[in-house]
């Protein structure tokens, strides 16, 4: 298979193009004090990504989890009518972790400090 060297040197060039025109530089305050402009943005952002995660991730991972926790439930039940012994492992761990991620809105910011 023989590639076009100018083909890719041109998609090359565009791409490089295309990312320097897209890029935006990020300037400090006149003293130069980078880590002070990143705490800022850190101190206006934390309250937008607090709210995201209270309200977007921690109930997407609640409900996959009480999907996989029912989905074993059932798949344990079978297996006990089938073999005559219940295997509570799995479910207990992912009743553990199901319980652990509803509770964890209520003390994960005061671990983290926010």
């Amino acid at each position: 298979m023989k590639f076009n060297f100018k083909k890719i040197a041109l998609v090359m060039l565009i791409v490089t193009v295309l990312a320097c025109m897209m890029s935006v530089s990020a300037f400090a305050a006149g003293t130069g004090d980078v880590a002070g402009a990143v705490e800022d943005t850190w101190v206006e952002a934390r309250g937008q990504i607090k709210d995201v995660v209270n309200n977007v991730i921690f109930p997407v991972i609640d409900l996959i989890l009480a999907v996989l926790f029912f989905v074993k439930v059932a798949t344990a039940y079978l297996d006990y009518r089938k073999h005559g012994q219940f295997e509570w492992t799995a479910p207990a761990i992912l009743l553990g972790t199901l319980i652990f991620a509803l509770t964890c809105p209520l003390y994960i910011w005061n671990i983290l400090g926010i």
